[in-house]
């Protein structure tokens, strides 16, 4: 299992950020039968950017339309949600979820949360036909492929919006602003300077701001990441 979970790992740092060059690494790594990565929530909106097959595409809209659901619940909670056994043995019960799924050939669905930091990308549905459980490994190893999988759907999101050159980053001062912001929240959270870095330009893209005065605020200590029991979160 760690030889398929370093495979898929290196293909998905690897691979051109489509979405449908990662749908392919994810189901090697744990050897289910389909998985979907969307959009989720206001920030990018909601959409299905790709689907290894039609069945999980239909379970994908059936959240969407029904606005609940596993994928859902993973996004707010910012964890995995794992129905090992979805018809027989649920952990939960969604009132209009749960019965339509019983009309598909779904026994267990794992879904996963796609987070850069505090913000909440979208989300990784993956299910098998039969019942059947993921190991802590499994569960592990996925979220950090989600985090790998999180990251591209972000940078692509960015891109389509014209985000990668936020406005306020034309002077020496304001990139040198960028640029000391990345080493503080490097500092608050033990990330990346590439992670710092597409956090800030992140928040930047979802409140309409140049990245200059959201690094701003971070140095001015007005906007502060920290770590808690339940992920990363901001304090203003």
């Amino acid at each position: 299992m760690a030889d398929r979970f370093t495979r898929a790992a290196d293909a998905l740092t690897r691979c051109d950020g489509t979405a449908a060059a990662m749908t392919g690494p994810l189901l090697d790594a744990v050897g289910l039968d389909g998985v979907s990565i969307s959009t989720m929530g206001e920030f990018l909106g909601t959409e299905t950017l790709a689907a290894s097959d039609d069945q999980v595409a239909r379970v994908d809209e059936l959240q969407f339309d029904l606005g609940e659901g596993p994928c859902w619940d993973a996004l707010a909670l910012g964890r995995a949600v794992l129905e090992p056994d979805i018809r027989a043995t649920p952990r939960r019960f969604w009132p209009a979820f749960s019965p339509a799924i019983a009309q598909e050939e779904v026994g267990a669905i794992f879904a996963f949360p796609l987070l850069i930091g505090p913000l909440r990308v979208g989300g990784i549905d993956m299910y098998s036909t039969e019942p059947r459980e993921l190991t802590a490994e499994d569960t592990a190893q996925t979220e950090v492929l989600a985090g790998i999988v999180g990251r591209h759907v972000l940078r692509r999101a960015l891109r389509e919006a014209g985000g990668e050159d936020l406005p306020g980053l034309g002077s020496r001062t304001s990139r040198r602003a960028v640029h000391q912001a990345t080493g503080m929240v490097i500092a608050q959270l033990g990330i990346s300077a590439d992670d710092a870095h597409l956090l800030i330009q992140g928040r930047a893209f979802a409140e309409g701001r140049p990245m200059r005065d959201v690094a701003e605020d971070v140095l001015a200590r007005t906007l502060i990441f920290t770590v808690t029991p339940d992920g990363i979160e901001e304090d203003r």
